[in-house]
């Protein structure tokens, strides 16, 4: 484990808890686990802060896939073909990963929080709509090649907003309600996880005893977010997130001004 204080290890974890909740309701928990990785562990390898992250990931984002696959009508067929589409990409991702400094990942997470930011205040129907007419052949393909080839590489390769951005995917593509592309996106989300943590892994990027720590408090928030997004649906969460996200921007843009 690095040298981190006390105080700054109970603010990660806080932090991955928090993650876990937002990732399980609407998606996007590295929105808050990735910047608060480079807030609190400024001097560590960005490859060894992605790899990380996506250990405390995986346990949450599986336990709240198995809270949402007990409770709400999701095509695990589909979901787990979509799923090894984005576990090949991610891994992909991860390998390029390797490369990549702090310095150009910062201002990358800052565009993507702000791209989200910007959906948020733009579409305030976000989680409201219903679900159309089920997808065909085309659209399944679709959603398999596209939304788990595509996302699943960026997964791996940067991985904020990943949930976020599957749950709008799948929506559109596969036409279906924001209860159930959040559950189908866990799913996928399981599978990516896999794939950048074994190249992670490979590669001696992770810091498995803090991943350890956090992962607990991660899997604790997944699946109490998987249980309040079935009881309550997404929308609750849009103010909640939305203040998340410019909070990070502002932290990180004033971090990078200062640097």
């Amino acid at each position: 484990m690095p040298d981190i204080s006390m105080t700054m290890l109970v603010v990660l974890c806080i932090a991955a808890a928090a993650a876990g909740w937002i990732d399980a309701v609407v998606g996007g928990g590295g929105l808050l686990l990735l910047p608060a990785f480079l807030l609190g562990l400024p001097h560590v390898p960005a490859a060894h802060i992605l790899g990380t992250n996506k250990a405390v990931a995986l346990v949450g984002t599986t336990g709240a896939a198995i809270t949402y696959v007990r409770r709400a009508p999701v095509d695990v067929k589909n979901s787990v073909r979509i799923g090894l589409m984005a576990l090949a990409g991610s891994m992909t991702g991860a390998f390029f990963a390797a490369g990549i400094s702090s310095e150009v990942l910062r201002p990358v997470i800052m565009v993507v929080l702000l791209a989200v930011a910007a959906f948020v205040m733009l579409r305030p129907a976000f989680g409201r709509a219903q679900a159309g007419e089920p997808a065909g052949r085309a659209r399944t393909v679709s959603a398999i090649v596209l939304v788990g080839g595509g996302i699943g590489f960026y997964d791996g390769l940067f991985g904020p907003g990943t949930g976020t951005f599957l749950v709008l995917a799948l929506t559109a593509v596969l036409h279906l309600d924001l209860v159930t592309a959040s559950a189908t996106a866990k799913i996928v989300n399981v599978c990516t996880n896999i794939g950048a943590l074994a190249m992670f892994a490979y590669q001696g990027a992770v810091l498995w005893q803090l991943a350890g720590v956090m992962a607990v408090f991660n899997l604790a928030g997944g699946m109490f977010g998987a249980r309040m997004a079935l009881r309550k649906g997404s929308e609750f969460v849009r103010g909640v997130l939305l203040v998340v996200v410019l909070s990070l921007v502002a932290k990180l843009a004033f971090d990078q001004w200062t640097a």
